[in-house]
């Protein structure tokens, strides 16, 4: 995989939306990255409404295209998610990215970022707080997004629910599961082979997360993992006759059989304590009885 230069003080990075528009302004999060000494440069699509996006699909390209070509960028996060960015994957061009890579942050719809960047152009990239949710942001994990941006080393280590115990190393991959379904036979679709598999997602129905595991599971994606880690499953809902399982048990259902450790618990997803994570790179989990870490090797 390849990783994009860090961050340092004085360099200049630009939040834009490729999906859903903002509700209102960001300064608190301009703020907290000019603290860290860079300038920051706002997107056309920061103001811009059209329906429920952020402008139409062809501003929103613009504006993401925009960043990608300017070399003097040096990394691009994604105001916020909601839905809208597979709308234009399919428009971007990614030439001069892989000829001056750069950081590209964001999570939840930003999925089809992550994965068709690790897919297409085999580079790394941040799952981590975005713009419109730095005010209700924990300091750690805002404080772990400087530390992926800048290069600085951090690992986890965190108490848990049990899972299935062990180790495991392998190339970390995921994102939100709808999307990650979602990016199924599609040019954008990950390998899942020998990876180690983060998913998060919100506001689904309980039998809506099992149809999707089932998905994976018949695709033979969940086979070929090395390690699965579950962060955050917010806001979920449930039908007149409850569905009966929580996600914990639909996942040991579905994946007790592969034999590879198995984490609960992680803080990140839809949460205010949404630590950053570095997709595409090498990590070793480690899954005790009630003891979780993550290090990025």
């Amino acid at each position: 995989m390849i990783t994009p230069p860090y961050l340092k003080k004085g360099d200049k990075i630009a939040i834009t939306c490729p999906a859903k528009s903002l509700p209102g302004d960001i300064t608190s999060a301009v703020k907290l990255l000019e603290s860290w000494g860079l300038e920051v440069i706002l997107g056309d699509t920061v103001t811009a409404s059209h329906h429920q996006f952020a402008g139409s699909d062809e501003l929103r390209t613009k504006d993401f295209q925009r960043f990608l070509d300017d070399p003097s960028v040096k990394a691009i996060i994604a105001a916020r998610g909601g839905y809208g960015t597979v709308r234009i994957i399919d428009r971007l061009d990614f030439t001069a990215f892989l000829h001056q890579p750069k950081w590209i942050a964001g999570f939840s719809d930003i999925t089809v970022l992550h994965s068709h960047l690790h897919a297409v152009c085999n580079v790394e990239t941040i799952h981590g707080q975005m713009p419109l949710n730095v005010p209700d942001g924990t300091k750690p994990s805002l404080e772990s997004l400087r530390k992926a941006l800048f290069g600085e080393p951090f690992d986890y280590d965190y108490e848990s629910t049990p899972g299935y115990p062990g180790s495991a190393r392998g190339i970390l991959i995921g994102g939100n599961l709808t999307l990650l379904v979602m990016m199924s036979g599609s040019i954008s679709e990950m390998s899942f082979r020998d990876k180690i598999l983060f998913i998060e997602d919100v506001g689904e129905y309980y039998y809506s997360i099992d149809r999707m595991l089932w998905q994976l599971k018949r695709a033979g994606k969940l086979s070929e993992l090395k390690g699965l880690i579950v962060g955050g499953f917010t806001d979920l809902k449930d039908n007149a006759i409850p569905f009966g399982e929580s996600v914990q048990e639909m996942v040991m259902s579905h994946v007790g059989e592969y034999g590879y450790p198995v984490a609960f618990d992680f803080p990140a997803g839809h949460i205010p304590d949404n630590h950053a994570l570095i997709l595409g790179r090498e990590i070793e989990l480690t899954a005790g009885k009630n003891r979780i870490g993550v290090r990025f090797t």
